[in-house]
């Protein structure tokens, strides 16, 4: 019988609870916990089985020397715990936004470079099959040339659900909390952004704020095609959707109903697609893939190389916010 490998999930949110929980059931994986907050502890020992070890610091977790550890912990540990883990020889998948600050990530790609673990960025929608069939959509050239993408976030619920609030005093945490959208377009597209511009305020009469709670950001390339990206801590329920624009057709994504809508500019049609708006399997997706990834039969996905694409496009949109002009992405 093959050895399981040992998991540490550390940070016991909502998304930590989630890891642990699909991770558990891997007939190859050894879940264990880290937490430090004894409420978080509690509330993920009402809803979870008990692990086989609970560790209460994250240099227990290294000295414990475990194989994978899988942080969802907050933003500005990301960096200082991932370099740890990869010194010490122990595979990373790292929730997003990669770090809180472009420098950190690079000192966490730099980390990636010199260690023969891996690190995996956690962007997970690149395995909902919504967003699967609209690459596919994408680069079958069925769309034709791709000159308009939007995406959109509305999200206040995320507010009420922050346990620390962080979002009030960390300027462009809306931003940061959706690295997904500045990811997904370059993943989509394949292509990489030359400038970007932002704008964004803060209003509404709402108890949770963040600033800004409501942003837009445009990305420009080397040919004629444009993105943009709308965000907002507003919206309740949730919106969450795409949309792609190309000479031969078009096409909308709405996830939060999970339908996906596709115009055909030769014979004017219209097409509907229904899929599955269930979470779980998409994490699902991601756990298989970074286990194969760490048996070395894929590359990573959403490797720091690849990853850090997002923040430098985040970085660059935050500039942009406080100059009020156009800033060039970097890399």
């Amino acid at each position: 019988m093959a050895l399981k490998l040992r998991a540490v999930v550390v940070g016991l949110g909502s998304i930590g609870r989630r890891h642990a929980r699909l991770l558990a059931e891997r007939a190859n994986v050894a879940v264990e916990w880290c937490e430090s907050s004894a409420a978080a502890l509690a509330e993920a020992r009402q809803t979870l089985a008990e692990p086989g070890c609970v560790h209460d610091s994250f240099e227990r977790v290294l000295q414990s020397r475990p194989d994978v550890v899988v942080l969802a912990t907050p933003h500005a540990a990301h960096a200082p715990q991932t370099v740890a883990a990869l010194g010490a020889g122990i595979h990373v998948l790292c929730e997003k936004p990669m770090a809180e600050t472009l420098a950190e990530a690079e000192r966490m790609a730099q980390a990636a470079d010199a260690s023969r673990a891996i690190l995996a960025i956690g962007f997970h929608l690149h395995f909902h099959p919504g967003l699967v069939r609209l690459k596919e959509l994408i680069t079958s050239g069925a769309l034709g040339t791709v000159h308009h993408a939007h995406c959109r976030v509305g999200s206040y619920v995320t507010l009420v659900n922050s346990k620390s609030r962080y979002q009030r005093s960390l300027a462009g945490a809306l931003l940061l909390d959706y690295a997904h959208q500045p990811d997904i377009l370059t993943w989509l597209l394949g292509q990489r952004p030359r400038g970007v511009y932002m704008i964004g305020a803060q209003g509404g009469r709402l108890e949770h704020q963040s600033n800004p709670n409501v942003l837009a950001v445009a990305c420009d390339y080397e040919g004629p095609l444009l993105t943009t990206i709308h965000l907002n801590y507003l919206q309740m329920p949730e919106r969450h959707d795409y949309e792609i624009v190309g000479d031969r057709g078009w096409a909308s994504l709405d996830l939060a109903q999970g339908s996906l809508r596709i115009g055909l500019q030769g014979d004017s049609s219209e097409q509907m697609e229904t899929f599955s708006t269930e979470r779980d399997p998409v994490y699902r997706a991601e756990h298989a893939a970074f286990f194969d990834a760490v048996a070395k039969q894929r590359k990573p996905e959403s490797a720091a190389g690849e990853a850090i694409v997002s923040m430098r496009i985040i970085a660059a949109a935050l500039e942009s916010w406080s100059t009020q002009r156009r800033i060039e992405v970097g890399g």
